[in-house]
């Protein structure tokens, strides 16, 4: 699994230098090169769990997601799916952490297409924005889709993900990985529409 990880994230055209597999991604200060590489490591595990044969996959390729979206200071960072690996290590999450540590994204000058998509504002209460987010996944019910009320693109990957890691189907794990795709272009969008 983590060679397909891998193996995808390095055929990123010219997007991504020499990068390791998506379990052991560090960083790079926060700066530009390091964020893409993030973004492309969390598409490649989300392809992955798309891809996924079996539901164990899927679960550790939505815990590779997640814990390179939050870092180990995030919510949910660690052995999510509990098969005894740490998918998607990191160093520190593409959002900031629960007590204010920075995240990738806030690299700086945070311009405005990473304000508005990335972060979805301003992180000043970090505690709060998370606690906002896991309220809006404990929420969702199939009826009741209340990921769009998160401004934050990558914290609706880790709400798909959280469901992957929930649920005890095949077909739903496949059916929040297209919705987590939709979030890494957005925020693979945002990064580079403000790149230019």
């Amino acid at each position: 699994m983590k060679h397909r990880v891998l193996a995808l994230a390095l055929f990123v055209p010219l997007l991504v230098g020499a990068c390791s597999s998506a379990d052991a991604i560090g960083t790079s200060g926060g700066s530009d090169l390091a964020v893409t590489e993030r973004v492309d490591a969390i598409a490649a595990a989300v392809a992955d769990w798309a891809a996924a044969t079996t539901l164990p996959e899927a679960q550790a390729d939505a815990e590779a997601a997640l814990n390179l979206v939050v870092g180990p200071d995030g919510p949910g960072y660690g052995d999510s799916d509990g098969d005894g690996v740490i998918q998607g290590e990191a160093d520190e999450g593409l959002l900031p952490g629960r007590l204010g540590e920075a995240g990738l994204a806030q690299s700086e000058p945070v311009n405005s297409c990473v304000e508005s998509d990335v972060l979805g504002g301003s992180w000043e209460d970090p505690a709060a924005r998370w606690a906002t987010a896991q309220d809006v996944y404990d929420a969702w019910t199939p009826s009741n889709n209340t990921m769009p009320s998160l401004p934050s693109h990558p914290q609706r990957i880790v709400g798909w993900a959280t469901l992957t890691l929930a649920t005890d189907s095949l077909d739903e794990a496949h059916e929040y990985a297209g919705h987590a795709k939709i979030h890494v272009d957005v925020t693979r969008d945002a990064i580079e529409a403000c790149a230019r």
